[in-house]
């Protein structure tokens, strides 16, 4: 029995550590950037300070929406920028 309760507590444990991994805020993938102020209106990747998830940005380039491009990319886009704006 003290098996089974150990082999059980490990696996809640596990679970408990990947689902908070999975809460966390999203890393970028490598080779990618954050690039500020080049989405059009509902097609940013991540939530902003004025709005609250992905794809809810309101204009398009919002100083603070931002899409995830190839590294080197965002410097050769116009308006393109790898800090926010100010909304």
């Amino acid at each position: 029995m003290k098996n089974s309760n150990l082999a059980l507590a490990a696996t809640v444990s596990t679970l408990i550590a990947v689902g908070s991994a999975l809460v966390s805020t999203p890393a970028m993938a490598a080779g990618k950037e954050k690039c500020y102020g080049v989405a059009a209106a509902g097609k940013n990747d991540c939530a902003t300070k004025t709005s609250s998830c992905a794809g809810t940005s309101k204009v398009d380039n919002q100083g603070d929406a931002f899409l995830a491009v190839p590294e080197g990319l965002c410097a050769k886009l116009a308006g393109g920028s790898l800090e926010p704006k100010k909304a």
